[in-house]
């Protein structure tokens, strides 16, 4: 399957359709994918460089970059839901961002067990949606950096189910190394979406001439 859609043989004529047209919606809002990447890097990096934050502290930060993740999320989808291209797998990325955030924000005195499990649903979760949305992409505009980050995100959740009981100190280190590699990948999105932007402008001007 992914194969042929990489190819473009085997999709329908709407499909080819929706998945320019989604493509095209969200090189508009590459920025939004670029302030995802860098918000990704920065968790990761004061995660990696303070691992022995305390718990406390460390699910407020869990739950503002969550927070925050998940308003971006939501800006691509309704781009997309006002162009009247597919939007729902955006904005479901971007409510389960939300849940996990605001679920860590009302209880930061969480055991570390129950933060671990909360962290594993949302990385599996939003991890198959991005992966889903990526292959609703042009190979173009960056679909197998967006369909890394996926399979990134559903592989540390599994890891984290299999390993509940690891420490504070791992947990922080885990994340912040996901975190880090996650910011990379949409960073990378948001720079191939830029450039196809750039491109579809340049084109623009020259097509209105020839008109």
């Amino acid at each position: 399957m992914a194969a042929s859609t990489a190819s473009g043989k085997g999709m329908s004529a709407s499909d080819k359709a929706r998945a320019d047209a989604l493509s095209e919606v969200l090189a508009d809002s590459w920025w939004a994918v670029g302030l995802r990447g860098i918000l990704g890097i920065l968790f990761g990096l004061i995660c990696l460089l303070t691992p022995g934050v305390a718990v406390e502290v460390f699910v407020i930060l869990f739950s503002a970059y969550m927070l925050v993740d998940g308003v971006f999320a939501i800006v691509s989808g309704i781009k997309a839901a006002r162009n009247g291209e597919r939007w729902g797998l955006l904005i479901l990325e971007g409510i389960v961002d939300l849940a996990a955030g605001v679920v860590a924000f009302l209880w930061p005195a969480i055991t570390l067990v129950a933060l671990i499990w909360i962290i594993a649903v949302w990385a599996v979760v939003s991890g198959a949606l991005m992966l889903s949305a990526a292959f609703t992409l042009n190979i173009d505009h960056g679909r197998w950096w967006l369909a890394l980050g996926g399979i990134a995100s559903i592989i540390f959740g599994i890891l984290l189910v299999i390993e509940p009981l690891i420490g504070a100190v791992v947990l922080t280190l885990w994340i912040g190394a996901y975190a880090l590699m996650f910011g990379v990948f949409l960073l990378v999105v948001a720079f191939q979406l830029h450039s196809r932007k750039e491109e579809r402008d340049r084109r623009m001007p020259a097509a209105a001439k020839k008109a």
